[in-house]
């Protein structure tokens, strides 16, 4: 066949199946090249099949299951083998990660919706399907928070997906089912409603696990977002001032005033002293010359004293800053001087005053509080 004919929606099918069932049954190590380089392919292989079955119009809104013809059935399993992939694709960041996460939600998604336009979910997984598009963010198969409602929950849950799983072998195992020859129908030779029963328990089969996933999806994504945000890489001199320039446009940062790489380099800033129109953009001082700017270099970034603590009490002594006195000085008084007859007088007078103030107000006449 010409490498250049575009190849069948069955080819390539049958090729995504197989790549898929080779990790099933291929004891790939999680970690290998191999393991990755197969998942990847397999994805890549599913997504083309969508597309040729997006152009074949396989699928319409206006059909019921009776109008789909039993070799397609298989085909209503590719959005949910791819979501199923997508999850073990590797990731290399926690934004990656749920990137991922994010792609598998919305091929389950679609499984779902194309499953139930068809009328192939039972009431159970319609309940099920109601809650999830009300809250897809935090859906749980065990919608209580009751933890013995939660663990039968699960244990309805497993005996569910156990019961549906013995189903489908013992449909596989007889005799009207067929061989398995054709990965795409499913059968060679079988009964057609033989096979029809088995495609539709697998279809039952896929659901039940779909919405086990999407509780365990959002299990996953809680856990990715209490984890710590991603350290960013280091960014250069022209991306930084890039992203200066985006955060404000007002600032010219093409600018080449030499003096203003100097001191913006030492003080750990970036960007220009002023802007074009003179405007000072951040704060600077004004140098009388290199020397001066050169012996700055070793300063300390604090101010120095200028003058010692005895040269400053002697400063603000002669001010009139300092009250003196108080403690055993207060106690002694100065030596009157006897030739000051100014003074004396004024002494006396003041005595006098307070000897006439004395005998017109007795000890004890001005409390009249407690008298009768």
């Amino acid at each position: 066949m010409d490498n250049n004919e575009p190849r069948t929606l069955k080819t390539v099918f049958q090729e995504a199946e197989s790549l898929r069932l080779s990790l099933e049954t291929t004891p790939f190590p999680p970690n290998s090249p191999d393991y990755h380089s197969t998942v990847s392919r397999a994805v890549s292989l599913y997504r083309e099949t969508a597309s040729l079955i997006s152009l074949a119009a396989l699928f319409s809104p206006n059909e019921t299951l009776d109008d789909l013809s039993t070799t397609d059935l298989p085909f209503l399993l590719v959005s949910y083998h791819l979501a199923e992939l997508l999850q073990k694709l590797p990731s290399s960041s926690l934004s990656e990660r749920k990137s991922l996460l994010s792609s598998a939600r919305e091929s389950y998604e679609r499984f779902l919706h194309l499953l139930d336009s068809y009328d192939l979910l039972s009431p159970q997984y319609k309940k099920l399907l109601e809650n999830y598009t009300d809250a897809p963010t935090t859906f749980s198969v065990a919608s209580s928070s009751d933890p013995a409602t939660k663990r039968n929950a699960k244990i309805a849950s497993f005996k569910a997906e156990k019961e549906l799983k013995q189903k489908l072998e013992f449909l596989r195992r007889r005799p009207e089912y067929g061989t398995e020859d054709d990965e795409t129908t499913g059968a060679g030779g079988g009964d057609e409603h033989a096979v029809r029963e088995v495609h539709l328990t697998n279809l039952s089969l896929s659901v039940h696990l779909t919405f086990n996933a999407l509780d365990s999806l959002n299990r996953e994504w809680e856990i990715l977002s209490m984890a710590p945000p991603e350290p960013t890489p280091p960014q250069s001199s022209q991306q930084a001032q890039d992203d200066a320039r985006r955060r404000n446009p007002t600032l010219d940062v093409t600018y080449s005033d030499r003096l203003d790489e100097r001191i913006t380099s030492r003080a750990g800033r970036g960007g220009p002293i002023l802007s074009t129109q003179g405007k000072p953009l951040q704060p600077f001082t004004l140098l009388a010359n290199r020397q001066e700017m050169a012996r700055g270099v070793f300063r300390p970034s604090h101010n120095l004293p200028t003058m010692t603590i005895d040269e400053y009490l002697e400063e603000e002594r002669r001010r009139g800053g300092i009250i003196e006195g108080g403690g055993e000085a207060s106690g002694v008084r100065p030596e009157p001087d006897e030739d000051d007859y100014d003074k004396a007088d004024a002494e006396t007078l003041k005595a006098r005053a307070w000897d006439e103030f004395v005998e017109a107000n007795p000890k004890g006449s001005g409390n009249t509080l407690n008298r009768g």
